[in-house]
């Protein structure tokens, strides 16, 4: 289910070489609590080529952006449920501040972020520009929020 980035840059590579892939697409976050918001992301995400890898936060990286109860959910079921998602072909795991190796590794031909993103916010914009990488802002408008949704159940 989770494939390292070098097993699976390896396999891109080659399915490349082959011809079996035009664009491949790279989206990434927590997924601490997966809603509707997500499965839309990813969805518009996949809709920008023909391969979409997801990159997952490590339950470590996902402490240190959102505090020391987090994740919700360990990393082997976040992923479970972002492997089971129709639009998804693979997953990769990152612990890193950001994706720059994972984006070096990978070499996607579209960085997609969601919507709480603009292309000149996006962390990794001079990577991406650097190895000409497309960066696309994929899904509806963000209305919906993990952390906020934990704040309301904790309320």
């Amino acid at each position: 289910m989770i494939r390292s980035r070098e097993e699976l840059a390896a396999e891109l590579t080659m399915r490349r070489a082959h011809g079996e892939l035009r664009r491949i697409v790279l989206a990434n976050g927590c997924f601490d609590l997966l809603h509707a918001g997500h499965v839309r992301y990813l969805a518009a995400a996949r809709a920008c080529g023909d391969y979409l890898v997801v990159a997952l936060n490590s339950d470590e990286s996902v402490r240190a952006l959102k505090g020391p109860d987090r994740p919700l959910q360990p990393l082997q079921d976040r992923a479970e449920l972002i492997a089971a998602l129709r639009c998804v072909d693979a997953v990769t795991v990152f612990g890193e501040k950001t994706l720059e190796a994972t984006l070096r590794t990978l070499r996607p031909d579209v960085h997609a972020k969601g919507t709480d993103y603009s292309v000149e916010t996006v962390p990794e914009r001079g990577i991406d520009r650097e190895l000409g990488i497309e960066i696309a802002i994929c899904g509806d408008e963000k209305t919906r929020s993990s952390s906020a949704l934990i704040a309301r159940s904790r309320a």
